[in-house]
């Protein structure tokens, strides 16, 4: 019986691309490059003839340099993936078409299906989407050739006794703006080539469109998210409404059932996704749904099932589709886990955003299209921080001195802006210690095929705490040592790890450029372990640990105890930073949590406050003397840390802030001390010059930050509204909260031995524990049976989710990297060893990402 493995199934997928791939330059957009670096699949890629693997939104004239090669065979195989709408890559493909002039055949894969297209919400195509681009396309690429090959001609008509240089003939100037597509006209070509050309794209253009449903980022065989760049992670989950949250998380349950036709455009994007994901991995699912979200997914992924499956030999599995709004607690904390430790401390690879088409082509989109902006997957590891060694630094510096001196001297007999800018460029390679952003550091990517041994890492430390976790990679490094026969002179004690003890390790296997390229991969991922060891990281994530087991340790007292608890810290985190900067003369002492962070603890603590003390009061959970108290202290932390402005609940006040905090800065620093009030201060004589501006300026500031509080107040108690709603998820959900969160089964008030909902959901299902809310949607063959053959007797007995082999749990809105490992611990204390359980969602949340989607641009606060 073949293993589920979303890996192994998204590489042989790929595989059978080869006729397509073979003697083509390949490109892909920014959500398949996430999606193939996570699967190693560049080698792949190559292994099956593409000429190179260049990046779709980030053409370069170089991929033009491939083509030069004739002993490559015949010319003009372009291969385009993208994991975005047709309509939203359509820019991006018109300007690779653009910039390669010999093209005859362009095929591209695209991740959403035909039928998604025609139901995706305002899409501008219709049933037959794939034969509609490719018209549409041909079109639009015929203007485009047409309108560049008049001006090309209009301007040799001109110019024609004027020559070029040869040198700038056969490259594409592009343009720095991202908006405009490469002008064919600005090349320097004859007019006989144009002409040729513009024959030659009406009538030799092959346009080829097909449906490649399998671009996900599997972070191990058994855990999979989308590609924070891909059209399905980007497609909003829900609209402004008042049970709604964010653009990026599903509604609140309501309680009513919803209606199918007004599932939002991730939720359709989702089903078609899991309903040819099933079909790739030769599933036969069995759907089960829990909110409101997950209903509808579970409705259209019913409704696309058909009796033509029946005859079909597909294995059978169970789909658990699951709301994130069930469980906003779990992503917001900070858990016992590597994995989700490193990626929140790595930094990620700029965005590649896909804008819409421009205005005039045959594309078009329709108003009220959403996108969200999600932070990029692909985690940018900084090896150079550890493998560069202090002789190493002193080489670097020596190389960019010389770099220095050669620009210097380059262009010294030319003009002297080209002599200015060189002395610039010379100047900032001394200060800032870089060449140029083009020349990066040397960096790493993860990947979750890596293995030893046929154990992927990442899938090992998924499955790992913290500790145990180094622990496995300090296994890792002495075995590749041993292997690579390398001695090192570091004392290595048993049974613990650090970052002391890692670096030399590393450091040693990479010292050879042999040994580098055999061990790449566990070099990666021990570095991002070294990382996220850094002191400052651990400080931070331990201090968000503390605070959590504070709020967690209140909200099993007293409402007052954690309201007294959140405005502490509050203040701690706003305060502390900013006494430090009075004295400039002393060390500045550092608050380890922003009032962001703060803020983020405010929801987590107001979340635990209406789990244990529900109320339909209009001061939430709290009383309206507690709430008021938290609501001066947050206006006076701000008012004290204007750096939150970037919060959407203080959009447009950023400036605002800013001017008093400085103006507040520069009286805290002036030499002459504060005068003492007097009596004579407040002489009745002067109330007559109230409200006159010209009179005193001191009363003009008073009067500005009497206005600034005043609005800050307002824009708090739209916050704390918000805040309201994520207290009352528990009484959203009464039955089912009743049903899992009791203390049989493992709700803890110690943060440091709760487990998460998904673990305590998928024990219910394994244990054949009855879940309240949990609703089963007929395959095509039980509604037959229940509409028709079950009147004769021959009924269908309900299918039960614990009684499948195989389980894939969804949760529609993003998981974690602690929810993966706590899945799999659920798996293995349900004492069945055959039982494969796969765990999917959304996007790979961190804390971080919580707060942004909560409290950020697209919370609907």
């Amino acid at each position: 019986m073949a293993v589920a493995d979303v890996a192994i199934s998204c590489l042989d997928s790929i595989s059978q691309l080869s006729d397509h791939i073979k003697d083509s330059v390949l490109y892909l957009d920014g959500g398949c490059a996430e999606s193939f670096q996570y699967l190693g699949a560049f080698p792949v890629l190559l292994g099956l003839g593409a000429r190179a693997v260049c990046s779709l939104e980030k053409m370069s004239p170089l991929d033009l340099v491939i083509d030069w090669n004739s002993k490559l065979g015949p010319r003009g195989n372009i291969v385009i993936m993208t994991s975005h709408l047709l309509s939203d890559a359509h820019r991006y493909i018109l300007r690779c078409l653009s910039s390669h002039q010999d093209v005859h055949h362009c095929t591209i894969f695209t991740c959403i299906s035909e039928i998604a297209h025609s139901a995706y919400p305002d899409s501008p195509l219709g049933p037959d989407a794939f034969h509609e681009y490719e018209t549409l396309l041909v079109q639009d690429f015929e203007e485009l050739v047409k309108k560049r090959w008049a001006k090309a001609t209009k301007s040799i008509d001109e110019n024609y006794p004027e020559t070029k240089t040869a040198k700038d003939e056969g490259w594409l100037q592009f343009t720095s703006n991202d908006e405009d597509i490469p002008d064919l006209g600005g090349r320097n070509l004859v007019e006989d080539k144009f002409t040729s050309h513009t024959g030659y794209v009406g009538k030799n253009l092959i346009v080829s469109v097909h449906h490649f449903p399998l671009i996900m980022c599997p972070l191990s065989p058994r855990a999979f998210v989308l590609p924070s760049e891909g059209s399905v992670a980007e497609a909003y989950l829900s609209l402004q409404h008042e049970d709604s949250l964010s653009q990026g998380l599903p509604p609140l349950n309501s309680g009513v059932p919803s209606d199918g036709d007004d599932a939002s455009a991730g939720v359709i994007l989702t089903a078609h996704f899991l309903y040819h994901l099933a079909s790739k991995m030769d599933l036969k699912m069995e759907i089960f749904s829990l909110g409101n979200s997950s209903k509808m997914v579970g409705k259209i992924l019913t409704d696309m099932s058909s009796l033509y499956d029946v005859g079909r030999r597909k294995r059978s599995a169970g789909l658990l589709l699951v709301d994130r709004t069930l469980d906003l607690l779990t992503p917001c904390c900070h858990g016992d886990s590597l994995v989700d430790r490193i990626v929140s401390c790595l930094p990620r690879r700029e965005r590649t955003t896909a804008s819409t088409p421009k205005k005039g082509s045959q594309i078009q989109l329709k108003p009220g299209m959403v996108n969200l902006q999600r932070t990029s997957l692909d985690f940018q590891i900084p090896l150079n921080e550890v493998l560069m060694g202090e002789d190493d630094k002193v080489n670097n510096n020596r190389l960019f001195n010389g770099i220095g001196s050669f620009l210097l001297g380059w262009n010294s007999d030319g003009s002297g802006t080209k002599t200015a800018d060189s002395v610039e460029m010379s100047s900032n390679i001394q200060k800032q210690g870089h060449i140029s952003p083009r020349m990066e550091e040397l960096k790493g990517s993860i990947v979750a095929t890596d293995s030893l041994r046929r154990t992927p890492y990442l899938e090992a430390l998924l499955d790992r705490k913290t500790k145990d976790g180094v622990i496995l990679v300090k296994k890792w490094l002495q075995e590749a040592l041993r292997r690579e026969n390398i001695s090192i002179n570091v004392n290595i004690r048993a049974g613990v790890a650090s970052r002391s003890e890692l670096l030399p390790m590393i450091e040693a296997l990479a010292k050879s450029q042999s040994s580098l390229i055999r061990n790449k991969a566990l070099i990666q991922l021990a570095t991002a372990t070294v990382l996220a060891l850094d002191e400052s990281q651990c400080a931070r994530w331990d201090a968000f640990i503390s605070a959590e087991k504070m709020l967690y340790a209140s909200a099993g007292d007293t409402s007052q105890s954690l309201a007294a608890q959140i405005g502490d810290l509050i203040n701690k985190s706003a305060f502390f930073h900013s006494h430090g900067q009075k004295n400039e003369n002393k060390k500045k002492p550092q608050s380890l949590l922003s009032l962001q962070d703060a803020l983020l603890l405010t929801a987590v603590g107001y979340i635990l406050a209406g789990e244990n003390f529900p109320t339909s009061g209009p001061s939430g959970p709290f009383s309206w003397q507690e709430e008021r108290l938290l609501k001066e202290t947050l206006v006076d932390a701000v008012i004290e840390n204007p750096d939150v402005a970037e919060l959407k609940f203080l959009h447009s006040l950023k400036e605002e802030l800013e001017a008093n905090r400085k103006r507040i800065s520069a009286e805290e620093n002036r030499d002459t001390p504060a005068k003492e009030p007097d009596i004579d201060d407040f002489d009745d004589d002067q109330w007559d010059t109230w409200g006159d501006e010209d009179t005193n300026q001191n009363k003009d500031h008073s009067y500005g930050d009497m206005q600034l509080k005043l609005e800050l107040r307002d824009r708090v108690d739209t916050l704390f509204k918000f805040l309201h709603k994520l207290s009352s998820l528990k009484s959203r959900n009464k039955s089912f909260g009743e049903g899992v969160f009791l203390p049989e089964s493992g709700f803890s008030i110690d943060s440091s031995t709760r487990k998460g909902f998904l673990y305590k959901l998928v024990t219910r299902v394994l244990s054949k524990s009855d879940v309240p809310g949990l609703e089963h949607h007929s395959s095509a063959v039980g509604r037959l049976f229940k509409s028709g053959f079950g009147r004769f007797g021959l009924g269908q007995a309900k299918p039960s989710l614990s009684d499948q082999d195989v389980i894939l749990v969804f949760v529609v809105g993003g998981i974690n990297g602690l929810e993966a490992r706590e899945v799999q611990e659920a798996v293995s204390e349900s004492g069945r060893p055959d039982l494969e359980l796969l765990l999917g969602g959304t996007t790979l949340l961190t804390p971080n990402d919580m707060l942004d989607l909560l409290l950020g641009q697209y919370g609907y606060i």
